[in-house]
């Protein structure tokens, strides 16, 4: 198995972009997905979030399966699965050779994971799974589930930790600079989370700072080609750079990770 594992595979969700979308291309990202895409077209099975969410459902497969043909990721079909064929996961997976796993409430799509039984399916899948935002926090052994919807910061019965799918030992928290200063039954999404991740770590950086970051440590960049990529100066990208570090550090002092 292939996993990739993203916030939103054409950038940042939260912005206005295309009707369909197009696959990012930074960090390689549809480099490596080429690079491992079969030399045909393959079956794709998109995994609900929201098993019930049919015309949301239906909706998403149709306008990612434009993305990936335009990427020259050739699919047969993108087909969802969610309650009206939850019957067949245990055909429909084998034969799939691209599994998506979508975006969405993160505890309604583990719960939805564990009734479909995937755990113990994917130990046999050879295929290129894609996790999205919630599909990609589900994908973890140990899933962190930071309160999304009203009511769940306040409710002490609500878990954030949960089973996931085993296919990966990384939690990621997506859309950072989203979430950091969101107020939740009047409590900081951010000062749970930075609670939470004294008990298990789990990464949660902004989009871009992900990219810079990747982009200086790893492919060696100089700050002013990450500064081009970014569309910012190299100065500004220098100074991004340097406080997202000063933040890992410090939120990395003192805590006792496993």
């Amino acid at each position: 198995m292939t996993l990739f594992l993203t916030s939103s595979p054409s950038g940042c969700p939260f912005e206005p972009g295309p009707d369909i979308p197009v696959l990012d291309t930074r960090n390689h990202f549809v480099a490596n997905l080429r690079a491992v895409w079969p030399d045909h077209a393959v079956l794709g099975l998109a995994i609900a979030a929201d098993p019930y969410a049919y015309e949301q459902n239906d909706e998403m497969c149709r306008v990612f399966a434009q993305s990936f043909a335009n990427a020259h990721l050739p699919l047969t079909a993108l087909i969802p699965c969610d309650a009206r064929n939850a019957e067949e996961i245990g055909s429909l997976l084998p034969q799939s050779g691209f599994v998506m796993l979508c975006g969405g409430h993160v505890p309604t799509q583990n719960h939805f994971f564990a009734q479909l039984g995937l755990p113990g399916l994917f130990h046999n899948y050879h295929g290129i799974v894609l996790g999205v935002s919630a599909g990609s926090m589900n994908a973890a052994h140990i899933v962190y589930a930071a309160p999304e919807e009203p009511g769940e910061a306040a409710d002490p019965h609500y878990s954030r930790w949960m089973n996931g799918l085993g296919l990966t030992e990384t939690r990621i928290l997506p859309h950072y600079q989203f979430i950091r200063d969101h107020v939740l039954d009047g409590q900081k999404v951010e000062d749970i989370a930075l609670a939470d991740s004294r008990k298990r770590h789990f990464l949660a950086l902004p989009e871009q700072t992900q990219e810079e970051i990747f982009r200086y440590y790893f492919l060696r960049q100089p700050q002013r080609v990450i500064g081009v990529h970014i569309g910012r100066t190299r100065s500004t990208a220098g100074r991004h750079i340097r406080l997202a570090l000063q933040r890992l550090r410090r939120l990395m002092e003192g805590n006792d990770y496993e």
